[in-house]
């Protein structure tokens, strides 16, 4: 059963041959045509087999991929033909030694390259989509095949894998012993941890001249289940150290993906992918007429490194959010859950927090989870009618929510949408269908099912929750939050539970459209038990997301230097929770947390004296005066991607056009109390002075060739700095 919608998009690049291009830009083999895409040039070509290719790629006239046999512009995997090398590469399929070209064009305005193919033995059309993204030296990419039922049989096509890019003869004239390959473990408490790793130690030298093949391996990061960043991040750095290149990647899927780098016989070559049957139980039907649409990967190049590479994909994020006034507000969020309530609010324990939180210069002040569950309810398998307990809020949740707006706050509710606790009268009072289920059978996963929002019931049903809170009790911020894996899908109406899943992963995108359509000014924050659903298909819709679930301040510092790495700077809310019994450098340690991101503001800062009030105004204030600067300026980090345990942890945003930075330094459990910072270009040491806290004890100097030079006296201190150029 086909799915026959495309990936909703609030910056659409999807096309079709209706546009009335000016011209067939390539038709014939042997024709290559190079597009500009703004920094990036794309040269694709025809060989004499009469299969386009992508030949080049440029970023600044040098070349960043090239290759003397360039893979297919897309790879098929369709039963009944399979691989032409057997391996668990998501290269090579036999689909594509057939797959000719049938034309070539450019949208009227030059933004997006479309490439046609097609192949006869099967009736299988197929559509490679790529599109500039302005201020972005990069391209996102897709692909949409289509059973057009040309074929002698006319019979059905089972699609097991589409390539949404394919790349070959990466960072070519390098050899593979000189160049890094970066990812991310992620995992729940412990999101964001960078490594990388030699290619050589990944991929060994099999003497390939000896067996005349390539190998059947390759270094490969995946999802698991419907958490889209459970195990890693979805996107990946390919950096070569001698002359700086760097080629960046993510795949934009809220759900399944999967990304390769492996050997070729003329270098190295990226496969980014969607759902796959091997690894998440997908493959889908296609009758003739039905089409399918992988989910996009944006592919970005650098001169200057992992950094540069990582500011292009910041280009290219900012280049495909939705357009909101979060976006340049960046309010400050005050939310009750994180050591505070812990998902325990009351009338009575609320207001006094609001009345601190205002105090502070909170704007928002989210009432997390809780608010729904009776005060002697075990809440967690009975969730879902999203209705106030009254026993927690004796006046009525108005009276909470009229406090906030009253203190000069916008008041928001947590809701974890997506899930129907297995004690909710709303688990029999919607039908069988709106739910996850195999084989008949309704899934549960720790108390919970999942609802399938493919059915229109469980979109009513949520529609009717959000409007009736946004309406009747004037909710402006929701943090949406999802803490169950259902695993690889459901079947019903589906041919495999992958495909369910992806149904579902492109319907939860449209209703988070239609929200913001039906309430352009509400924000939504994305949570999945902090950092378990972080990816660029959400965070092109919602505002917020929270970066993690940890609770231990001196472990949070390297999850929130990190997280611009995988969102934007000013979508990455990192939660500072300041309390009573903390001294004033625990609390100046907490509170430097989110200074360049989101503040996620907790603590009982009703409980605290008025000095450590003034502590926790201080930093407030001073996020307030630099952030209009976060969403202009992409993340640095002077001693490279932050370790686990790292003594020292720094990063810094960088804002070129005003020739300014902010820097965070948090000095841990061991390490020299001075610290060697190298900056980047244009920025000068002897301007460094202190943002936050103001009482420091940190010293700053410039050294003989340029670096900030920073002196933290004590362990477990942070210091926020602002630098100018030279």
């Amino acid at each position: 059963m086909a799915s026959t919608v495309t990936d909703p998009s609030p910056s659409s690049d999807a096309h079709s041959s209706a546009d009335a291009p000016p011209a067939t830009l390539l038709s014939h083999p042997g024709d290559s045509l190079t597009w500009d895409a703004g920094g990036l040039a794309v040269t694709v070509a025809s060989g004499p087999d009469g299969v386009a290719r992508i030949a080049r790629l440029d970023v600044d006239g040098v070349a960043v991929a090239s290759a003397e046999a360039p893979l297919p512009l897309a790879e098929v995997g369709l039963v009944g033909l399979g691989r032409s090398w057997s391996a668990r590469r998501y290269a090579d399929s036999a689909t594509t030694r057939d797959l000719l070209l049938e034309g070539a064009f450019t949208t009227q305005d030059g933004q997006v390259l479309v490439v046609d193919s097609h192949h006869r033995p099967t009736g299988l059309a197929v559509r490679t989509t790529c599109a500039a993204l302005p201020g972005a030296r990069a391209v996102r990419t897709r692909t949409t095949v289509t059973n057009t039922g040309s074929s002698p049989a006319s019979a059905p096509l089972e699609l097991s894998w589409v390539s949404s890019l394919v790349l070959a003869g990466l960072l070519p004239g390098a050899p593979l012993e000189r160049l890094r390959l970066h990812w991310a473990d992620n995992d729940w408490l412990a999101e964001n941890r960078w490594t990388s790793a030699g290619v050589r130690e990944l991929l060994p030298d099999l003497h390939r001249s000896a067996h005349e093949h390539d190998p059947r391996g390759a270094f490969e990061r995946s999802s698991h289940g419907n958490w889209s960043s459970d195990g890693s991040l979805p996107v990946g750095v390919l950096h070569d150290p001698a002359t700086d290149l760097a080629l960046a990647w993510q795949v934009e899927s809220s759900g399944a993906w999967l990304w390769q780098v492996g050997e070729r016989a003329d270098g190295l070559f990226l496969s980014a992918l969607g759902p796959t049957d091997a690894q998440h139980q997908w493959s889908t039907e296609l009758a003739a007429g039905e089409s399918f649409t992988t989910v996009p990967v944006t592919l970005a190049a650098s001169p200057r490194g992992v950094t540069g590479a990582f500011a292009e994909l910041t280009a290219a994020r900012r280049a495909t959010r939705r357009p909101h006034p979060d976006s340049t507000g960046l309010p400050v969020i005050f939310n009750d859950y994180m050591n505070t309530l812990m998902g325990d609010p009351t009338t009575a324990k609320l207001l006094p927090l609001v009345a601190a939180a205002a105090e502070a210069g909170a704007e928002v002040f989210c009432i997390d989870a809780g608010w729904y569950g009776g005060i002697d309810e075990d809440w967690w398998d009975g969730v879902g009618a999203w209705q106030p307990a009254p026993d927690r809020f004796p006046g009525g949740i108005d009276e909470v929510l009229d406090a906030i707006r009253a203190a000069g706050m916008v008041p928001g509710l947590w809701l974890e949408p997506e899930v129907i606790g297995v004690r909710s009268p709303l688990a029999d009072e919607l039908p069988e269908g709106a739910f996850f289920s195999r084989r008949g059978r309704r899934l549960v996963e720790h108390g919970r099912y999942q609802l399938d929002l493919r059915h229109p019931a469980a979109r009513a049903h949520l529609d009717a929750v959000v409007d009736r809170l946004v309406l009747q009790h004037g909710v402006g911020y929701f943090k949406l939050d999802h803490n169950i894996n259902i695993g690889a899908g459901t079947d019903r109406d589906a041919t495999t539970p992958g495909e369910g899943l992806l149904g579902h992963q492109r319907a939860h995108l449209a209703w988070l459209d239609g929200v913001l359509d039906r309430h352009p000014s509400l924000v939504l924050e994305s949570c999945a038990s902090g950092g378990m659903r972080v990816d660029h298909a959400v965070m092109s819709r919602a505002q917020v997301q929270s970066t993690s679930d940890q609770q231990d301040l001196r472990r949070y510092p390297p999850i929130a230097a990190a997280a611009a790495t995988a969102v934007l700077p000013e979508q990455a809310a990192s939660w500072a929770y300041p309390q009573p019994d903390h001294s004033d450098d625990e609390i100046a340690f907490s509170l430097a947390v989110p200074m360049l991101g989101r503040v996620h503001l907790s603590g009982r800062l009703d409980a605290m004296d008025a000095h450590q009030r003034a502590l926790v105004a201080e930093a407030v204030t001073a996020y307030k005066g630099h952030r209009g600067a976060i969403t202009t300026s992409t993340a640095f980090w002077p001693l490279g991607l932050p370790g686990w345990d790292d003594a020292w942890v720094v990063h810094g945003l960088h804002d070129a056009a005003r020739g300014a930075a902010l820097l965070t330094l948090w000095r841990r459990d061991g390490g020299e109390d001075a610290l060697e910072v190298p900056l980047p270009q244009g920025l000068d040491a002897a301007t460094a002075e202190i943002v936050f806290p103001r009482t420091s004890r940190a010293r700053t100097a410039a050294a003989e060739d340029g670096a900030l030079v920073v002196t933290l006296p004590a362990p477990w201190t942070a210091v926020v700095l602002r630098l100018r150029g030279c």
